[in-house]
């Protein structure tokens, strides 16, 4: 490695341009000041990522169709019901559910929102009178259309 001082070994030259030459070296130290300070922000703060209650969940196998095994009621905006896409009359809705599922206790129920509301109380009546439990399907309305509202 090289060195050179003064210009190369011009010794009067620099003096008799009007002063030093500009210096071209980096300075690294508040370069390092700055890794250094990161560093100890970091150590300080990484015992932090861990922090949390550590929970073992357990393993499912993965079961494709469930909707298929439980009884839905559905009714549309006509009044209509529907067990799983059947049409049934709600007085052998009792029956339906029997002899398709056997010996299933509980029932959903979904409505539309446009149907009259008698026909899905006569339903949930029916069905609850008859020793089902009944879970009425919902969707939760979308965020940004509450936001507005």
């Amino acid at each position: 490695m090289a060195l050179s001082v003064n210009g190369g070994g011009n010794f009067g030259s620099s003096r008799r341009r009007g002063g030093q030459s500009a210096l071209s070296e980096i300075n690294v130290t508040p370069f390092v000041d700055v890794v250094l300070v990161l560093l100890i922000i970091f150590m300080l703060t990484a015992h932090i990522m861990d922090f949390g209650i550590e929970v073992d969940v357990p393993k499912t196998r993965y079961v494709k169709d469930t909707q298929k095994d439980m009884p839905v009621v559905s009714i549309n905006r006509d009044g209509l019901l529907y067990l799983n896409e059947k049409e049934v009359n709600i007085n052998d809705l009792q029956t339906a559910i029997q002899q398709r599922f056997g010996n299933a206790k509980s029932v959903f129920l979904k409505a539309d929102k446009g149907t009259v509301w008698e026909v899905p109380a006569q339903a949930m009546a029916e069905l609850s009178h008859s020793g089902f439990q009944v879970n009425v399907v919902v969707q939760p309305e979308d965020t940004a259309q509450q936001a507005r509202k």
